[in-house]
This record gives C-alpha cells, structure tokens and sequence, in this order.
C-alpha cells in the first residue's frame, strides 16, 4: 500500500472539488457583503432549520413545490457569478438563484438532493469547513461503504451537476464552527 501518497475518493461523474478557488480577499469580500443581508430562519414543510438563508433570482417553495422570481442577484456578487461561470464554461446569467447561508456551529444537512427545478449546483465554503457526504439516491445501492465523505474547506467549489446530481444525494455534518456557503444554482431548460 501507497502511504506517500493518499488516494483521492472517487467522486460520481459531475462532482468536482476545487480547493483554494478564492483568494483570502474575494472571501473577505463576501464576508462583508453577507454581513450586509438579513438571513432568515430556513423553512422546511412547517420545519425550522438551525440554517440562515437569503435567495436571490429564484426561489423554490417547498411548502407548495413552486419557483417564483425573487429580489435580482446583488451587483456586489456579480463578481462570484463572472468567476464560477467562466471556471464551469457557461455564462453568467445562466445562474438562476444565488442562496446565501448561515450554518452555526453543529449546524447539520440531512441527506437531500436540490430542488427539482434546478439544474447544475455549485457552492462556495466561507469562513469554515464542514465534512460533505455523497451517497446514491437509490436506496438499493445505499451502504457503508458507498458513501463518500470529503471535507471542504472554505474558499474552495464544488459543483453538483450530470450522475451525480440525479443519481446522488449529499448531506453535511455539523459544522464545529459558524460556516457561510454561497450555492449557485442554474434553472433546467
């Protein structure tokens, strides 16, 4: 066995994880700027999660399964939207919602998978890290060994889109401290 050299996990088709995407003043950035929103308690067919969001573009209710036009994306993350795009090899505009969010510390994500209307998923970790898990969808491929746990740090991107947006679910574990992320989501045609 190799020990010099750690294997990387084998991610599903359309995962990809990019360390270090932003640079310690883009996070800054961000920072301040998320600073500036009012974050709201997450709502989860009558659920109140510990999480804090803000969406902006699109927004998808799942008390009744309905994406309406929100608030427009703030000029101040234009620059997020230009960075991510141009690395994914779409355009800007092709992110219909952008969905800011507060987890405190032990703030955990049960095993879901992003709303139905959206298509290609890419987050951005600020201020913390936490332990990302991936397992298939299918509970009859579901065990032990079939879930892939990665930790993400902050400042770095991961992108949900292809198998491993219809064939996967994620999950977080709680995040030992306050952890912001930044999710882009483009719409389905």
């Amino acid at each position: 066995m190799n020990t010099l050299f750690p294997i990387e996990p084998a991610y599903p088709d359309g995962f990809v994880y990019t360390a270090n995407f932003l640079t310690e003043d883009e996070e800054a950035r961000l920072y301040r700027e998320i600073l500036k929103i009012e974050l709201n308690n997450f709502n989860f067919q009558g659920f109140k999660a510990n999480r804090k969001v803000a969406s902006f573009g699109y927004d998808y209710s799942f008390e009744n399964g309905s994406l309406t036009k929100g608030n427009e994306i703030p000029e101040e993350f234009h620059f997020l939207t230009e960075k991510v795009s141009k690395h994914l090899f779409i355009k800007p505009d092709e992110f219909g919602e952008l969905l800011v969010t507060e987890y405190p510390a032990g703030t955990v994500i049960n095993w879901h998978r992003d709303a139905p209307p959206f298509g290609v998923i890419a987050g951005v970790s600020l201020m913390g890290e936490c332990i990302f898990r991936l397992r298939p969808y299918d509970k009859a491929k579901q065990s032990r060994a079939s879930v892939i746990s990665l930790p993400v740090q902050r400042r770095s991107l991961y992108v949900i889109m292809g198998s491993a947006r219809n064939e996967w679910q994620h999950s977080i574990t709680p995040v030992k401290e306050t952890r912001y992320s930044i999710t882009l989501r483009t719409l389905k045609s």
